[in-house]
């Protein structure tokens, strides 16, 4: 079987535009058509988004079939987040000074380059336990399509590398990640009266200082591994009012937390209810209330598990902890131990002008392809 180039497939994948609000289906046509040559079986699962858009889960499988937990996953996500018009080669790999450009080189499309390029050097008809190649959608929105594949139990593997820019880093644990919103509402009335209504901004700007001081109150504690340590806190968007000359009726905060692995999800939540709770006690004529739309986990694999170590073995790095989520948590819920790696630099993803070293893509292929004879024993 031809070894496949990861920078050629790369070029490829580039050239196919997958952000996340399209289907995905053309990139996973392109990529299915590869793992069957290459001698995998392959299965889709397919859903629909919550805009409706159909998208496609796909997991490959080479090697002997087993129960339970067995082998090893490879695991990158399909989407992309959107790009600026103005960068005209985002869908066109161009290559310059050692670096690859376009939109997902870096986040993860290269990463998904070296998995194919590491699974055509190994002999599958040799595997004495399950390789898994699984591809994703909608990672960049939620974790859709991991979501999917776990509430579908598509895949059972023992040892799991989920694919996301680490510099070649192993990462073992990531925070998990919260969204809600708070809505405050109040009495709406005429500016020029302004003790007839009850402004619900005014109120807003009362829990935006208990906000902040319960984030001043969480950077006391954390992780060490993590920078920053410990759970964080932040409100993004601030909406609310209809007029200049109207008192505010409603007020809209939306807030992000991140909780450290081991916190729990609702602590924080628990924690913002009560500062609701308490501005209406001051100031009955309002209501205050935290929707929490969002609760994923964080990760933590044991620093003394097997794929930790080759990993550290293999990239010459110590293993370390990450602020961003990845899907490694529904990963962790089939049952595998996950590994976060894979080529590029977090810090130049999501942003025009993305890239991944080329050296990083022959790293990668080639420390993949000694992970799939490790634990899959080619």
């Amino acid at each position: 079987m031809a070894r496949i180039d990861p920078k050629e497939l790369l070029k490829a994948l580039v050239g196919v535009d997958s952000v996340s609000h399209l289907p995905n289906a053309p990139l996973v046509d392109l990529l299915e058509d590869r793992l069957r040559t290459l001698g995998f079986a392959t299965e889709r699962f397919p859903y629909r988004d919550p805009q409706g858009v159909e998208k496609v889960n796909l997991v490959s499988r080479a090697g002997p079939a087993r129960e339970g937990n067995a082998g090893l996953a490879l695991v990158g996500h399909t989407d992309t987040v959107p790009y600026d018009r103005t960068w005209g080669a985002a869908l066109t790999l161009t290559a310059r000074d050692g670096k690859l450009y376009g939109r997902g080189a870096c986040d993860t499309k290269g990463f998904i380059a070296c998995a194919l390029a590491a699974a055509s050097r190994v002999d599958l008809r040799a595997l004495r336990e399950p390789l898994f190649v699984a591809l994703t959608a909608d990672e960049e929105v939620g974790c859709l399509g991991a979501k999917e594949l776990l509430r579908r139990g598509a895949l059972r593997p023992r040892h799991a590398i989920v694919g996301e820019p680490t510099e070649l880093r192993p990462i073992r644990a990531h925070k998990g990640y919260c969204l809600g919103e708070i809505v405050v509402r109040g009495v709406e009335g005429h500016s020029a009266y302004p003790a007839r209504g009850e402004s619900a901004i005014f109120g807003a700007g009362e829990l935006l200082r208990g906000l902040e001081a319960l984030a001043a109150e969480l950077a006391r504690g954390g992780d060490p591994a993590f920078d920053p340590p410990q759970t964080t806190l932040n409100v993004g968007l601030v909406s609310g009012g209809k007029a200049k000359n109207i008192v505010p009726g409603e007020c809209r905060l939306t807030l992000e937390w991140r909780p450290v692995p081991g916190d729990r999800l609702d602590a924080v939540a628990g924690r913002v209810r009560e500062l609701c709770a308490e501005l209406v006690r001051a100031r009955p004529r309002l209501s205050a209330a935290l929707n929490v739309s969002r609760t994923d986990a964080g990760a933590s694999t044991p620093p003394g598990a097997e794929l930790v170590r080759f990993l550290e073995e293999e990239s010459g790095k110590p293993a370390g902890a990450v602020s961003f989520g990845t899907e490694a948590p529904e990963l962790a819920a089939l049952g595998a131990e996950p590994v976060i790696f894979g080529p590029g630099d977090i810090r130049v993803a999501h942003q025009t002008g993305e890239f991944v070293p080329e050296a990083d893509l022959e790293g990668c292929s080639a420390i993949l392809e000694r992970a799939i004879s490790r634990f899959c024993g080619s």
